[in-house]
């Protein structure tokens, strides 16, 4: 498929330069077979390649196309969600190159860059000064105090809202607090801090909690599995509670490293209002 790109690309005067991102440029053992291709066409006209889809045709039968907008520092650009038939995924970004003159004159590469990225074609010595990738980015910072005290505020307050659904039997909202809310927004926030106690704060962690079975120890990730279940109350009030024990025993171990104290009074109160819930059910 990179070959395809490259040598289409060279036919193309429009084309000035193309740039592979992502995990298949990082060549970090992460790359299997159903690995997307991340590529960036900078080009003098973008609208050369978004009145029409025609092009993404030269890479084979397309079975889906979603075509999106991407913000690249500030600028709208184009971008082409594809997939083919024979199952090879392929995210273009059609951006201007005025773009790439930007980036070279930040003091640093932008996340999406310094994550890694490989020059597939430069017709005219555009990406000559890029700065190499440092393999640093989505590193999470330490969070302040009051960041660590707020997911813990949220993680409880939406933890009322699980069980006041499970005693209503209301599957939908209760998974939506469970699942979503909890597991990925608060859970992986807080699991992508704990990865980092015994790292030193410089292991990047990916999207969703991506990687992260890789970086918890196997009693760990047995514990973190009781969190998961389907649509049965009973095993959903266990699955609450599991998850309450998770992520108490993390967050504690986050406030330990970073100073900080964690909410007893708050844990235990909000704890006492489940518990009456669930009794009454």
């Amino acid at each position: 498929m990179i070959e395809k790109i490259r040598q289409w690309a060279k036919t193309q005067g429009n084309i000035r330069a193309v740039l592979l991102t992502s995990s298949r440029a990082r060549e970090d053992k992460t790359v299997d077979q159903l690995s997307d291709y991340d590529i960036e066409l900078y080009v003098n006209d973008i609208n050369l390649y978004t009145g029409s889809n025609d092009w993404l045709r030269n890479f084979g039968e397309i079975v889906i196309l979603l075509p999106e907008k991407r913000n690249l520092l500030g600028a709208e650009q184009a971008s082409r969600l594809v997939i083919y038939r024979d199952g090879t995924k392929v995210d273009f970004t059609i951006a201007h190159i005025d773009i790439l003159a930007k980036i070279k004159s930040l003091p640093s590469l932008p996340d999406w860059l310094d994550d890694g990225y490989k020059v597939l074609l430069d017709k005219g010595n555009l990406t000559i000064n890029l700065k190499k990738p440092g393999y640093k980015a989505y590193i999470p910072r330490k969070p302040s105090e009051k960041e660590y005290q707020d997911l813990i505020k949220e993680f409880w307050w939406e933890t009322t809202y699980v069980a006041k659904n499970l005693y209503r039997n209301e599957i939908f909202p209760a998974k939506y607090s469970s699942d979503y809310v909890i597991r990925y927004k608060i859970l992986v926030k807080m699991l992508e801090w704990y990865v980092q106690i015994e790292r030193g704060w410089g292991c990047s962690t990916g999207f969703v909690g991506k990687g992260l079975k890789k970086l918890l120890s196997q009693d760990e990730w047995d514990e973190l599995q009781g969190i998961f279940t389907g649509a049965d109350t009973k095993e959903n009030w266990q699955a609450l509670f599991n998850t309450i024990e998770f992520f108490r025993n993390i967050a504690g171990e986050v406030a330990k490293d970073l100073g900080y104290k964690y909410p007893d009074e708050l844990d235990r109160n909000t704890s006492e209002q489940i518990e009456k819930i669930y009794k009454t059910e």
